[in-house]
Formats: structure tokens, C-alpha cells, sequence
């Protein structure tokens, strides 16, 4: 398939997506970022946030906590502290993140750190309006 990767997400509970995508926004340490087919290799920590994984039918959005992302021209890998997919989790759980996500601003972090939780919280909260709607 031109134009697409191997795409892999692993939480330490399981593997939560193993497909071929066409495109993947992560939460990088240093700014969202996007892959596509071809990509120059590199090694990145992940904050927390969502990553969005173009497939060929539709997109699929996971929240990931943290963890690493190892992107090459054919494939990205990323193993995640935690993570779970938006459409297919219950409410209380983005709750029980959104408030964990809350809690840790207290934690005596600095500006960068805060500014990720922040953005997290954000994107949190998003998730939660969405889930409402439904």
C-alpha cells in the first residue's frame, strides 16, 4: 500500500492499535508532531495528550499519558505509560484521567511540565464534552 506505515501502539496492558496508517499527530516532549510514509528517523518521549492515527477507514484517537514514540520511514512504534482509545472507553475513566491529570499540576512542576498537563487537561475535558453529546 503506497503512501500508508506499520503503525503500532502497546499500553503495558496490550496492544491498543496495530495497523497500516497513513498518517500519525503525536503529543511530543517538544511539540505535537506529525509522521507520514517516509519520515526521517527519530526517537521521541511523549506527554500526555491524544495522538490521532489516520487509517484508511477513518481516524482513530487514543490518549496516551506518556511514553516513548520510535518513527521510521515505514513504521511508528509507540509504547505508552498508559493509553486508551477515546471511542471505545467509559466516561468514568477520561473522569478518573482528567482528574489525575488536575491533582498533578499541585506536584510542584515546572512551567514545561505544567504547560503539557495543562494541554492534557484540555484535551481531556474535550473528551469529556464529546462523550456528553453522545
Amino acid at each position: 500500500m503506497a503512501g500508508t506505515f506499520k503503525f503500532e501502539l502497546v499500553s503495558p496492558e496490550r496492544v491498543l492499535l496495530s495497523a497500516n496508517a497513513e498518517q500519525a499527530i503525536l503529543p511530543g516532549a517538544e511539540g505535537i508532531f506529525t509522521v507520514l510514509v517516509g519520515h526521517a528517523p527519530v526517537v521521541s518521549t511523549l506527554l500526555p495528550g491524544v495522538a490521532r492515527i489516520t487509517l484508511a477507514d477513518g481516524i482513530k484517537r487514543i490518549f496516551v499519558r506518556g511514553g516513548f514514540a520510535e518513527v521510521g520511514p515505514e513504521h511508528v512504534t509507540v509504547l505508552a505509560e498508559r493509553a486508551f482509545i477515546t471511542d471505545e472507553v467509559d466516561p468514568r475513566q477520561i473522569e478518573a484521567e482528567l482528574d489525575a491529570a488536575q491533582k498533578s499540576l499541585n506536584d510542584g512542576l515546572d512551567d514545561n511540565a505544567k504547560l503539557h498537563i495543562t494541554r492534557a487537561i484540555d484535551e481531556l475535558r474535550a473528551l469529556v464534552g464529546s462523550k456528553a453529546a453522545h
